[in-house]
């Protein structure tokens, strides 16, 4: 009886799996362009420096935030 109840849950991984990998693979396709992206705009720039020292500041703040629990106000 406990495979009989288990058999659904089988089907729906086998059946969801296709969209899983595809949407795995655009999403890893969208991070890989904006990657490059964002690597020509730093190589294009007059100051590569101050694009690094602002993206630590942005993720130091973040952590900060998320460490002292601040929530942002959702509208």
């Amino acid at each position: 009886m406990g495979v009989l109840a288990a058999t659904p849950e089988w089907e729906r991984w086998v059946v969801l799996t296709p969209a899983f990998v595809v949407g795995i693979g655009l999403i890893a396709g969208v991070l890989i362009l904006l990657g490059r992206a964002l690597a020509s705009s730093i190589r294009e720039s007059g100051h590569p420096r101050w694009i690094y020292i602002g993206l630590a500041g942005v993720v130091a703040a973040v952590v900060v935030m998320t460490y002292l629990g601040i929530s942002l106000p959702r509208e």
